[in-house]
């Protein structure tokens, strides 16, 4: 299980439009959000991640990047990122199921075609959203077992306020006995 203040696994995928994405050296001045999103076939990540590329901009103001990752190929990722006219949002795709896992996320298996008559992949990751500092140690995570119900990145723009004026640490450390 991911601990807050202990450092995540790293992360080191390819960026739609050339290039790598690696965590460890993403230059945030505080650090990066990390959307996981299941993949093109998802209706919901489409919108979701039409809300974080229009967000994307305020997180910067912030020091924060912000980053959408998938197991889809370059392909399907590009479909997504044209589709919601990402203007804002950086794409890495790619990701290894073991390495999702490695971030807790869900594994879920096809049922075929989705509502909008896209086939799932046969393996794919459910969401999370994770906010990881400067020093890749992990500030906020949120992971989900489904599409439904997803945090909202303007709750989070306005937690980073109240953290950064407020010096907050992040929160759940404790590992002892109960």
């Amino acid at each position: 299980m991911l601990m807050p203040r202990e450092k995540t696994p790293n992360l080191t995928l390819p960026l739609l439009g050339g290039g790598q994405f690696d965590l460890a050296s993403d230059d945030g001045d505080l650090g990066t959000v990390v959307c996981f999103y299941r993949g093109l076939h998802c209706p919901l990540c489409a919108t979701y991640l039409k809300e974080l590329d229009k967000l994307a901009p305020k997180f910067g103001e912030k020091g924060v990047k912000t980053i959408a990752v998938s197991s889809d190929g370059e392909e399907r990722t590009q479909a997504m990122a044209d589709k919601i006219e990402a203007s804002n949002l950086r794409f890495a795709y790619d990701l290894p199921l073991a390495e999702a896992r490695d971030w807790g996320l869900y594994i879920s298996t096809s049922r075929g075609k989705t509502s909008i008559g896209i086939e799932e992949p046969a393996l794919f990751s459910e969401p999370g959203l994770f906010m990881v500092n400067k020093d890749r140690s992990l500030y906020y995570m949120s992971v989900q077992t489904m599409p439904f119900v997803r945090p909202h990145f303007s709750e989070l723009l306005g937690a980073l306020d109240f953290a950064i004026s407020n010096n907050y640490p992040a929160r759940g450390e404790y590992q002892g006995a109960v």
